[in-house]
């Protein structure tokens, strides 16, 4: 069996080779986007479509159904291909399936509306104002520029025109400087010069406030000091400095006394100034501390070995310790440290060898499982253990794949549920029993339409639901019926999709059926059938109207 399953795949693949037929396989089609996921493999195409929920890659590169047509969801609509005024839109359709042109409208892809574009504000597009660049002139009076740009990355960038600049404001000048000032003190002292001032105002010219933006003001001070150097020195009052720090102790160990000196310079005295009050000299009593050396404590008790069995080339042990603490050294002054070692060491005794550390490698592959699917094309599925032998002691485990596929073929299409077609025409509203005549008159008549259920194949699911319906009506073609004007209905979508196009909205001519029943028999009657002679009292404004669509493209 195995033999005949690589010949089949054999004469596939020459197949392919030959007529080039050959394309990807997938499992599933997305409707909505139009796109393939879980891929099958490379198969011929009328395989690949032996089940009708799958897809395969077309000559173009793009996903093909392979499934009865189906129309996608309408794509959202797009920009309005004018940034302001009105423009139109559009939003497009695809028909996804083996027989496109089976769809219901095929033809019917695109789709246009009027819109608005946004762009339409005072200063559309435009950026902040850049800084503003400097004086024309370097003395006198000159004038400043500045300047705002539209962004290139922004929608409304289009409708901006060159970008704009304006002029800048007179700006002011200074006055004189003014005569000194007398001096702000009678003496120099040590921390404090006394000084004089003169001012100036920015009044030559004063800067423009009736500008927009007002002119700049002065640039540098308004104000000038200068020191006082011709006026005598102030008296200074002598000061006592920090103490110095405190000199060593008078004894090696115990009580003592430690000496710490002043001196008057912080200031020093002059011009006349006062001596400090008070002594230059301090004492303070001080205790040396004499030296503690240093005692071992017991020993603790043995740790556990170092390892619960003997790796190959190396020994266990066990260890004990004790601190030199009982009492520690001391460290001002230095004491003694303990004598011998703080650890000891030994052989761990009765031990067995530790185990040998075995690496993973695979087992045979398991033959090949059937294959997945009953219809179309599907895989095969082959494993093998990691146990020949398994890991054991932190060993490696075995590298690559556990399991391996391959394509399998049923030679069996799948099959294809049926799918309704659109309802038939109703037909003729005619009178159930007989060949009564019931055309405008108030008889009620009987009229039906019916479906099919087309693409069912290979014992697909038939469609659910009625194949024929029908209901109770009026036969008022050709009837002379009076009527009155209902409202407008929205307007259509733009027709066609390029060049003169435009779109209509019509109004309808609503008939009064009031010379009519509502029901017959206990069951309601609203439907009313034929081509009627309508007559509305007011035709001044018509029944339809239209309106062009603006800035369509041209048709290519």
């Amino acid at each position: 069996m195995e033999c005949q399953q690589v010949l089949l795949l054999l004469v596939v693949l020459l197949v392919c080779v030959q007529y080039s037929e050959c394309g990807r396989c997938f499992a599933h089609f997305d409707i909505i986007s139009g796109k393939c996921d879980e891929e099958i493999g490379e198969l011929e195409t009328d395989v690949c479509c032996l089940n009708p929920k799958y897809g395969h890659q077309g000559e173009d590169g793009l996903c093909v159904y392979c499934g009865p047509p189906t129309w996608s969801p309408w794509s959202p609509w797009s920009q309005c291909n004018t940034l302001c005024r009105e423009g139109v839109r559009t939003r497009s359709r695809k028909c996804q399936g083996f027989s496109q042109s089976e769809c219901t409208n095929y033809k019917h892809t695109l789709e246009m509306e009027p819109c608005n574009g946004t762009c339409c504000t005072r200063d559309p597009g435009w950026d902040t104002w850049l800084p503003w660049s400097s004086c024309s002139v370097t003395c006198g009076v000159g004038v400043r520029r500045r300047v705002k740009s539209c962004p290139s990355a922004v929608e409304c960038s289009l409708v901006c025109s060159e970008p704009l600049e304006e002029t800048g404001p007179f700006h002011g000048g200074w006055s004189g400087w003014s005569r000194w000032s007398d001096c702000s003190a009678s003496c120099i002292s040590d921390v404090i010069v006394p000084i004089r001032h003169s001012v100036r105002s920015c009044s030559r010219p004063a800067p423009s406030t009736d500008t927009l933006p007002p002119g700049n003001a002065c640039d540098g001070p308004s104000r000038k000091e200068k020191a006082c150097s011709e006026l005598p020195n102030c008296p200074v009052d002598g000061k006592w400095g920090l103490w110095s720090p405190l000199g060593p102790c008078s004894v090696t160990c115990g009580a003592g006394l430690q000496l710490s000196n002043r001196v008057c310079d912080s200031p020093a005295p002059k011009y006349g100034g006062k001596y400090c009050d008070g002594p230059s000299s301090q004492t303070s009593q001080c205790d040396s501390v004499c030296p503690v050396h240093g005692f071992w404590t017991g020993w603790s008790a043995w740790s556990e070995c170092s390892s619960s069995c003997i790796p190959e080339g190396q020994v266990p042990f066990r260890a004990k310790q004790r601190s030199c603490s009982n009492p520690a050294p001391s460290s001002n002054p230095p004491g003694q440290p303990c004598i011998g070692k703080p650890t000891h060491q030994e052989k761990c005794q009765k031990m067995t060898p530790c185990a040998v550390t075995v690496n993973g490698h695979w087992g045979e592959w398991s033959a090949f499982s059937s294959c997945s699917v009953t219809c179309g094309a599907g895989l095969e599925l082959s494993v093998r253990h990691c146990d020949n032998p398994a890991p054991k002691h932190n060993g490696h485990p075995c590298p690559g794949e556990r399991q391996r596929t391959r394509v399998c073929f049923t030679n069996v299409h799948c099959p294809v549920d049926g799918v309704w077609s659109e309802w038939s025409q109703w037909g003729k509203c005619t009178y159930p029993r007989g060949k009564r005549v019931i055309n405008c008159k108030d008889i009620v008549g009987q009229q039906d339409r019916d479906r099919r259920c087309d693409h069912l194949s290979f014992n697909g699911s038939i469609c659910s639901g009625e194949m024929s319906n029908d209901r109770l009506c009026y036969d008022v073609h050709n009837c002379d019926v009076m009527g009155n004007w209902d409202g407008w209905e929205p307007w259509s979508l733009c027709n066609p999709t390029c060049g003169k196009s435009k779109r209509t909205r019509k109004r309808h001519c609503e008939p009064d059926f009031s010379n009519y029943s509502k029901s017959k028999r206990g069951q309601k009657v609203d439907t009313f059938f034929g081509e009627m002679l309508l007559d509305c009292a007011d035709h001044k404004d018509g029944d339809s109207e239209s309106q062009p669509c603006l800035n369509v493209p041209p048709c290519s």
